[in-house]
């Protein structure tokens, strides 16, 4: 009768009998930490719930200008891996990195892409340094543009490095981390295909689009667009009374009607533009950072069908 009740008992109340998914449950997954939302998003999607992803610059934060918590420097000492874009576009995540004394590995998404090369005293700063004023005597300093990850190709080479730096960080799910990855590299092959068709019908010239900071160009050179900011491509400098005079002009003699606010930064300035030049502003786009949850552009996917939704209406000169 003893042995019996023994027997009845479940599995789970007898040491080293519990069920294989109930010991998997009291394993915490491996900690991952991305710099901000893009990286957040693409982890997302090819690890899922492998690991515990902390996103540190989330929806709608401007990553420009983004200062870490005490709690930030905490999750990155726990990590099994930190991901940041590069190209001095996340500095503030380096700098962590050597306060926390993070000596992990670091997957940086735009490992082994060529950058375009900008003006670093463009509108007048260098990328994160507001204010820094162009002197005409020295000779204009070339930096790497950061935002990368606006062409399709560059975003499909983030995933790659992203993917391979999970699967060496969780090695035991490293097949379905490759499966996953495979599957979303696809996605983005398709939808580069979308984008270049769906701008290939607007008529070359009318290709021109005002936003409020410099953050498309990787996506004008891929997809035949050509992008105008009275800012540069840090979203913290202001511009000059001559920058806005300037494309006030040149929005009136080319009659330029895709004028686009970002979903961060201050729209101020580009909402004057647009009512002295005469236009509507016609949406926002989302660059550097992803919607929330619920947004027009919660993941990369969305991001770039949201954009291209509004955009190529508003190049062809289609009522607002």
């Amino acid at each position: 009768m003893r042995r019996r009740s023994l027997l009845a008992l479940p599995a789970l109340l007898l040491p080293g009998l519990a069920p294989a998914h109930a010991r998997a449950q009291t394993q915490a997954a491996p900690s991952v930490v991305a710099s901000f939302s893009i990286l957040g998003d693409m982890v997302t999607q090819i690890a899922g719930d492998r690991v515990r992803l902390r996103t540190l610059a989330g929806p709608n934060a401007d990553a420009h200008s983004f200062s870490p918590r005490p709690s930030d420097a905490q999750a990155l000492r726990g990590a099994a891996l930190v991901v940041r874009n590069g190209l001095g576009f996340d500095g503030w995540m380096d700098r962590m990195i050597r306060a926390a004394g993070y000596t992990g590995p670091v997957a940086t998404a735009t490992q082994g892409i060529t950058p375009r090369q900008m003006d670093a005293h463009a509108h007048g700063h260098d990328h994160g340094g507001a204010g820094r004023r162009h002197n005409h005597s020295v000779a204009p300093r070339q930096v790497p543009d950061p935002h990368a990850w606006q062409d399709l190709r560059f975003g499909i080479a983030y995933a790659r490095t992203i993917a391979a730096a999970l699967a060496r960080a969780v090695p035991a799910e490293a097949a379905a981390i490759e499966a996953n990855a495979a599957a979303y590299i696809a996605r983005l092959e398709a939808l580069d295909a979308w984008v270049r068709a769906e701008v290939a019908a607007v008529p070359e010239a009318r290709r021109k689009v005002v936003t409020s900071h410099d953050a498309f160009g990787y996506f004008g050179a891929a997809y035949g667009v050509a992008f105008l900011a009275p800012q540069g491509i840090s979203t913290e400098a202001e511009p000059s009374a001559a920058d806005v005079a300037r494309l006030i002009r040149q929005i009136r003699a080319e009659g330029i009607t895709a004028v686009f606010l970002e979903n961060m930064g201050n729209p101020a300035t580009l909402e004057r533009l647009a009512r002295e030049a005469g236009v509507v502003v016609r949406g926002r786009l989302y660059a550097d950072a992803l919607s929330e949850p619920s947004g027009l552009a919660p993941t990369y996917e969305a991001m770039f069908r949201h954009n291209i939704g509004v955009l190529v209406p508003a190049m062809r000169g289609d009522a607002a």
